[in-house]
């Protein structure tokens, strides 16, 4: 049986790989390997993602969260290249791809970071992010929790999920969680609906 993209340190044959694919309007050369999210490419829900987000700021601290071998967070330090960008996995192996991945296209201003590394008190001027969905409802949300109310006054984070798997559910807990975190600091919306996946943002005051 594959081991979950989640596990911290996939013990399995890596299996290496070279693609080519389209980040930030250019195609660019990539590695990926077996045991982490989406080897094969980049998944479905992250190119929604990147067709609904507003082109990021020129600077400020950004946050991917759920790196996995680094699409958003590559996409990020292309688009942004005097902003500096945390990219959070759990994944040993995906934590060292999306590293090497940056080394391979020239960025440094990438930070791969296990989570218990950052700072609690860390905050972040934009949050893109495919969250982990399958590591289950109590795990995302403590990982919610945490990383949501990181956003500086004035910040926004998109997050990306797919219908099937309770965005529709989601949107209306990470409301009242940030209401009970910091009253009426946060708005939340679903931004866009698009083949099967919810876009949803947060606006903090």
């Amino acid at each position: 049986m594959n081991e979950h993209y989640f596990s911290s340190t996939p013990s399995g044959d890596a299996r290496h790989r070279t693609l080519d694919v389209e980040l930030a309007g250019r195609s660019v050369q990539v590695q990926t390997a077996a045991s982490i999210f989406s080897p094969d490419g980049l998944d479905r829900g992250t190119k929604v993602l990147f067709d609904v987000v507003p082109h990021p700021p020129s600077t400020g601290e950004f946050l991917d969260l759920g790196s996995g071998w680094g699409p958003i967070a590559l996409t990020l330090g292309l688009l942004s290249p005097e902003a500096r960008v945390t990219a959070v996995e759990v994944n040993e192996r995906a934590a060292e791809l999306t590293q090497a991945n940056a080394a391979r296209l020239g960025l440094h201003n990438i930070d791969v970071q296990h989570p218990e590394a950052i700072a609690a008190d860390k905050g972040f001027d934009l949050i893109w992010s495919n969250p982990p969905i399958r590591i289950g409802k109590a795990a995302l949300h403590e990982l919610l929790s945490r990383w949501l109310p990181t956003l500086n006054p004035g910040g926004q984070a998109w997050l990306v999920v797919a219908k099937k798997l309770g965005a529709d559910s989601l949107l209306p807990w990470i409301t009242d969680m940030l209401e009970a975190k910091a009253p009426g600091q946060f708005v939340t919306a679903r931004a866009d609906s698009m083949k099967g996946f919810r876009v949803l943002r947060i606006d903090r005051h």
